[in-house]
C-alpha cells in the first residue's frame, strides 16, 4: 500500500508547480513562502531541543496556541516549530508574538521531502493535531526513532470508513504513535478498532483559550457607526451562505430598523464575489480593511481580514456560524460562546457534534435547517434581546482543566 501511495504522491509532485502557480494567482499561497512546501526553509533551526506541532489549518492551530504559550516558558525547550498547510493559518500565527516559536508550511508528503524536513529540523518530538495523518512523514519519524503522538485526535465516521478500506496499512500508521489522545468517545472507539492500545482521554483542547487577545477592540469608525444599530454576525461563511445571509438581511430589514449584518467569510479571497451577491440585492457593503469612515447607507459590514473574528464576537449577541447550511462539517462554536453570544447553526455540524450538543442543551446554540428558519430565529432573538450568561466561565474552567491535564501528559515526552 505504501508503494501505491508513494507513486500517487510523486505523481502529484510532478504537477505541483502548476497547481502552486494556479493557487498563487488565486492568492491561496504565499508569494515566497510556498517554497517551504518543497522543503526550502525560511527559518533557522536553533541548537537544542525542538518541539514540533503540526495541524492542518486555523482550527487546529488555535487549539494548541494555549499549550504553546505555556511551553514557551519551559527553559529546557529551545525552539518550538509549528507547521500548517494553509495561508490563513500562517496569517493567524503572525498575530501572536512568540519568542521561541516559528511557523513553516508543512511539506508535500513525499518520501524525499519528509526525510529532508526531518533532517533539517530534527524534532525531539512530533505532535500531530486532530486528524493529521501523513504516511511518509509518520513512517520516517518511526525510522528515525522520533517520538510522535496524536493530540486532540478526531476521527469522524466518514474518515473512519476511508481509513478502514486501507486495512492493515491504516492500523500500522495509527499504532506507530507512542500515545493517542482522543477528543471524544467516537474517536476513541475508532482508534480501538485500529488496534491502538495507548489511548488516554484528556478532554477537548478546543475548550482551552489563548490569553493573548483580551484587549482587542473594534475600530472607532465601526464603534461609532454601530451606535443605535441592531446588528448580527454571520461568521465563517462558505459559498452559498453569503447569499442566504443577504436574503436574511433583505427580509429582516423590513421588520427591524437600522439593521446591520456583519459578515466574516471563511475565505477572504472570495470578497469581490461576496460584494457582488449583496449589491445584486441592493445592499450596500463596506470593507473592514479600508479602515475608513463608514457611509450611512451601509447595510453589510464585511470583515475581509484574518485574525479578528474574536473582536466581533465580543460585541455581537447573535452569531450564525457557517459551514453548516450549504457545506458539511461546521465550525467550532466555542469561540462565540466564550463571549456570551447566542449561536445559530445549520444541521451540517458533523465535525463538532458533542460540542454543539452541549451548547444546545444549555440553550446557547440553536439549529436551523434552512433560510426561513434562520430568519425566524434571528428575529426572535432580537425581540428577546437575550445573551448567554455564564457560559464563558464554564468553558474557561473546562478549558483550564484540559490544558492542565495535557501539560501534565506532555511532561513525560518533552
Amino acid at each position: 500500500m505504501i508503494l501505491i501511495y508513494r507513486l500517487l504522491i510523486n505523481l502529484f509532485l510532478v504537477f505541483s508547480p502548476l497547481i502552486i502557480l494556479i493557487r498563487l494567482i488565486k492568492k491561496k499561497e504565499h508569494i515566497t513562502r510556498f517554497k517551504e512546501k518543497f522543503a526550502f526553509f525560511s527559518q533557522k533551526r536553533n541548537n537544542g531541543k525542538l518541539v514540533w506541532f503540526h495541524g492542518a489549518s486555523v482550527g487546529e492551530l488555535m487549539s494548541v496556541i494555549p499549550l504553546i504559550e505555556k511551553l514557551e516558558k519551559k527553559k529546557n525547550i529551545r525552539q518550538i516549530l509549528v507547521t500548517t498547510s494553509t495561508l490563513s493559518s500562517a496569517r493567524i500565527f503572525n498575530k501572536f508574538k512568540f519568542k521561541k516559536t516559528v511557523h513553516q508550511f508543512f511539506p508535500l508528503d513525499t518520501n524525499y521531502l519528509s526525510k529532508k524536513f526531518l533532517e533539517y529540523w530534527k524534532p525531539s518530538i512530533a505532535i500531530f493535531i486532530d486528524s493529521e495523518i501523513w504516511p511518509n512523514m509518520i513512517i520516517n519519524l518511526k525510522k528515525k526513532s522520533i517520538s510522535h503522538i496524536l493530540l486532540n485526535a478526531r476521527i469522524t465516521k466518514k474518515s473512519f470508513k476511508r481509513w478502514k478500506k486501507l486495512g492493515s496499512f491504516s492500523k500500522e500508521l495509527f499504532k506507530s504513535f507512542i500515545y493517542v489522545y482522543p477528543q471524544n468517545e467516537e474517536t476513541k472507539k475508532y482508534l480501538k478498532y485500529f488496534g491502538v492500545e495507548k489511548i488516554k482521554e484528556l478532554g477537548n483542547l478546543k475548550f482551552s483559550e489563548s490569553i493573548v487577545d483580551s484587549k482587542e477592540r473594534v475600530n472607532k469608525n465601526l464603534e461609532k457607526f454601530l451606535i443605535k444599530k441592531k446588528y448580527w454576525c454571520a461568521a465563517s461563511t462558505h459559498e452559498g451562505e453569503e447569499f442566504i445571509a443577504a436574503k436574511v438581511h433583505q427580509t429582516l430589514q423590513k421588520k427591524i430598523n437600522n439593521l446591520i449584518t456583519i459578515l466574516i467569510p471563511r475565505n477572504t479571497q472570495r470578497t469581490q464575489k461576496i460584494i457582488k451577491i449583496f449589491s445584486n440585492l441592493g445592499l450596500k457593503t463596506h470593507l473592514h480593511s479600508t479602515n475608513k469612515k463608514i457611509p450611512k447607507d451601509t447595510k453589510v459590514y464585511i470583515v475581509d481580514t484574518y485574525g479578528e473574528t474574536k473582536t466581533f464576537f465580543k460585541i455581537c449577541k447573535i452569531v450564525f456560524l457557517g459551514k453548516s447550511l450549504t457545506v458539511e462539517g461546521g465550525q467550532n462554536p466555542l469561540e462565540p460562546a466564550r463571549y456570551n453570544c447566542t449561536v445559530i447553526h445549520g444541521p451540517r455540524v458533523s465535525n463538532f457534534p458533542e460540542i454543539y450538543n452541549l451548547l444546545g442543551k444549555n440553550k446557547i446554540s440553536f439549529k436551523v435547517n434552512n433560510q426561513n428558519q434562520l430568519i425566524k430565529k434571528i428575529n426572535d432573538l432580537f425581540k428577546k434581546d437575550i445573551r448567554s450568561k455564564n457560559i464563558n466561565n464554564k468553558i474557561r474552567i473546562m478549558g483550564e482543566k484540559v490544558l492542565k491535564k495535557t501539560l501534565g501528559e506532555l511532561k513525560e515526552f518533552i
